[in-house]
């Protein structure tokens, strides 16, 4: 398996022509740690824009099972989490997280962001995600606090829906103009 913890850029262009396993290398890390879902998405070639192969591959998500959709949930790290600390975050993940000032917190946020982590997995057993690029820490820490109101059922709906808003932030910044 190709690695995927390393943005590569291509074309638009060079991802329609590329075979599975060059394709796999470009897109295999757009959703975190989970390269089935380029996988699946690469019958659909060719895209005419980014948007198109966007869709491609959230409709993977969409039609895989609910166990495939937590496997992909849980495959996300925690905010300010473990990985965060020992420095073992995927760049892009490490990259998102600083974007929202995550690395830069004071010794009580951090302690504040890993009493919610805790809270959350306690009550749906996958981590908090969101689109940490379209988010600062507060806003983080009020989605915190009222996504923890959420039925399971409403909270893996809405993790879906930020984790295909970080697929496409990423999937921009994959394909080079």
């Amino acid at each position: 398996m190709p690695s995927l913890s390393r943005i590569i850029s291509a074309t638009l262009d060079q991802i329609n022509q590329a075979p599975t396993e060059k394709f796999l290398q470009i897109l295999g890390g757009v959703f975190e740690n989970s390269p089935w879902i380029a996988e699946g998405a690469y019958g659909k070639k060719p895209f005419r824009d980014v948007e198109e192969l966007h869709a491609a591959m959230c409709e993977v998500v969409k039609r895989s099972t609910e166990e495939q959709q937590l496997t992909l949930i849980r495959a996300h790290p925690d905010l300010v989490g473990r990985a965060a600390v020992n420095g073992t975050l995927s760049g892009a993940s490490r990259s998102e997280q600083a974007s929202a000032g995550l690395d830069r917190l004071t010794a009580k946020e951090v302690e504040k962001f890993q009493q919610y982590n805790a809270e959350y997995h306690q009550k749906f057993a996958f981590p908090f995600v969101i689109c940490a690029r379209l988010n600062k820490k507060d806003a983080i820490l009020q989605g915190f606090e009222s996504r923890l109101k959420n039925s399971r059922e409403e909270e893996i709906r809405t993790a879906l829906e930020e984790i295909y808003k970080i697929a496409y932030l990423r999937l921009q910044d994959v394909c080079a103009k």
